[in-house]
């Protein structure tokens, strides 16, 4: 690369960066021009996270998609931690040889051997590490090295204006109402991005089953039954195109249970005997949930029972709607986890966006991919900072949940969705304003 061309370059990336922007476009677009800049293949941004001891990576050009929000390092391991660690930047000719370096088999890094990784400094402690990589053996110069350096300044002032460290969230409420804006990190699943009011999962509570008042008309509950069993089908049946058969086999046997001439049959006959919907229902979930206790040791049987209670909740809900555990159409959905209940029941709302508190099972991960909306697990703090009613966007391409997002987070994703997904240019006027959402 010629010299002047370079020098075009950092001009370019340097008048890129002095625009207040939202930390997602700051992850996508610095990685690329860094990229260019160096002459690199590849350009990966960390952000230190949790309690400042966890390296992330949210920002990349030259890896997998899937990369974003899911490796993961140690400060101290590997080249990438070593280099955190000391605060000094580390550039290698052959990544694999040194001492440190750690393997990510998904990524192919051997492909880029040439390797150097710089800290991204904040005020009196790092923020993350900037890391570029190229093929061949061309080692990057004492010059390159210095200006990578020089290259972290304006992302450590994007990484702490997002308030991604938990020392930085440590906010008190506003008076009145409302969170401050709020940036919190997680684990992506579905890609996309969503923008909506919060919503918490919710489900009818198992103590008032019985209390419920309902009617007691089979044909409510035939219909119920026939609602959820197409449901399930349809469910099975996009498990199976979109190459999730193994993992979704669970569905199976929610199948077996909702074709089970014996649990219907149960349900009718205490209906007929004057029992309404919710009494019927919650007895059978009962009956089964202590035949499953009465076998010690048997968790097949236990977890029969939990997921007959699950169908059982879901059938209800159909046949006798309850305001309570209803939800607002196009939310950003809360919660612990993600169960068959919630893809019968919760997803009737439409929601935009799923953020999980847990890290979540393998069931939850594969409902996420059913359901198909922006999904991010393992946000830790969620129930602390988000309200309902809070407006939240869902960054599931970089793994964050910001509630209470700026105006121009905002425009931002409402410029995208105007221009469709193949444009890459936010708005004009998209970082002139900085202060949180109404």
């Amino acid at each position: 690369m010629r010299r002047d061309e370079r020098l075009d370059l950092v001009i370019e990336y340097l008048a890129f960066v002095a625009k207040p922007m939202p930390l997602s476009l700051l992850l996508d677009e610095a990685p690329q021009r860094i990229a260019a800049i160096l002459g690199a293949d590849v350009a990966s941004l960390y952000l230190l996270e949790g309690d400042g001891d966890e390296l992330v990576l949210r920002g990349n050009v030259g890896f997998p998609r899937e990369a974003r929000g899911t490796v993961r390092l140690s400060v101290g391991q590997g080249i990438t931690g070593m280099a955190v660690e000391c605060l000094r930047p580390i550039s290698v000719v052959q990544a694999t040889e040194h001492e440190r370096y750690r393997a990510f088999p998904e990524l192919r890094e051997e492909r880029f051997p040439v390797f150097l990784a710089a800290p991204i400094l904040g005020s009196g402690r790092p923020l993350g590490a900037l890391v570029v990589q190229r093929a061949g053996d061309r080692a990057f110069t004492a010059r390159d090295v210095e200006l990578v350096m020089a290259l972290t300044a304006p992302i450590a002032a994007g990484a702490r204006h997002a308030q991604v460290l938990d020392e930085l969230r440590e906010r008190r409420r506003r008076t009145g109402g409302g969170t401050r804006k709020v940036t919190l990190p997680g684990l992506p699943v579905v890609a996309g991005r969503a923008l909506g009011a919060i919503a918490a999962l919710r489900r009818p509570a198992t103590s008032s089953l019985g209390a419920r008042q309902g009617s007691g008309d089979p044909k409510l509950l035939r219909l119920a039954f026939d609602i959820a069993e197409k449901a399930l089908l349809d469910l099975n049946a996009r498990a199976a195109k979109r190459g999730l058969a193994q993992e979704a086999a669970f569905l199976s046997t929610y199948l077996l249970m909702i074709g089970d001439g014996r649990l219907r049959a149960r349900a009718f006959e205490l209906a007929a005997g004057g029992r309404n919907v919710a009494q019927a229902l919650g007895t059978v979930a009962r009956e089964v949930a202590r035949a499953a206790n009465g076998i010690v040791g048997d968790p097949f049987l236990q977890d029969r029972a939990r997921d007959i209670e699950d169908l059982c909740d879901a059938i209800l809900m159909l046949a006798t709607p309850d305001a309570r555990a209803e939800l607002p159409s196009k939310a950003v959905l809360v919660g612990d986890q993600l169960t068959v209940f919630d893809l019968l029941i919760s997803a009737r709302a439409h929601p935009v966006g799923v953020a999980l508190s847990d890290r979540s099972g393998p069931r939850s991960l594969v409902l996420l991919q059913l359901l198909g909306v922006p999904s991010i697990v393992d946000v830790a703090g969620a129930f602390r900072w988000a309200s309902p009613g809070d407006v939240a966007l869902l960054d599931a391409d970089h793994g964050f949940l910001v509630i209470n997002p700026s105006r121009a987070e905002v425009a931002t994703v409402r410029a995208a969705r105007r221009r469709g997904p193949a444009s890459p240019e936010p708005d004009e006027d998209d970082g002139e304003e900085d202060e949180p959402a109404s």
